[in-house]
């Protein structure tokens, strides 16, 4: 029997969305974009503004930005791929709304992120904390500009 895969993305600046859709299609999977309730704006994404939006919501480990939409049937995907750009280090508290948003027991997640400018950082393991024991984590990937064949050996490494 063959996987039934979702590729849920967040992406502030599109890139990520990119490369969630890139995936999608290689796998066959379903796409589902992570769309805040509130859109951010230039202004909130401003990360050398200590006041901006995005600044605040990543100094509040318990900011809980909300989603506009909700994944129609969770409980029928067998492999969860969540794609995020890293800020601060981490993934955008978005993710963790998401995360904590459905019941992963017994699913795969592959995370992978894009970045300016730094690594995986801690996502993996602060992700991983917004789901139970029973999820199968799998260590995150950097995707930043990749080619087709990259993401290809990616996902015959995870699936």
């Amino acid at each position: 029997m063959e996987k039934k895969i979702l590729v849920a993305c967040f992406s502030a600046s599109g890139v990520t969305k990119r490369i969630g859709e890139e995936i999608a299609g290689i796998t066959g999977a379903d796409f589902f974009e992570i769309v805040p309730e509130e859109i951010y704006t230039a202004d909130d994404l401003n990360w050398t503004n200590r006041q901006s939006r995005s600044s605040l919501e990543m100094k509040d480990p318990n900011s809980r930005p909300r989603i506009a939409a909700k994944v129609a049937d969770m409980t029928s995907y067998d492999a969860v791929i969540i794609g995020f750009p890293i800020w601060w280090g981490v993934a955008p508290r978005i993710i963790e709304t998401f995360l904590e948003s459905y019941d992963f027991g017994g699913k795969v997640i592959a995370p992978f992120c894009t970045s300016g400018g730094s690594g995986v950082g801690r996502s993996d393991t602060e992700l991983h904390k917004n789901v139970g024991d029973e999820v199968k984590w799998l260590q995150g990937k950097l995707l930043n500009h990749p080619n087709e064949t990259e993401i290809k050996g990616w996902l015959e490494d995870i699936l």
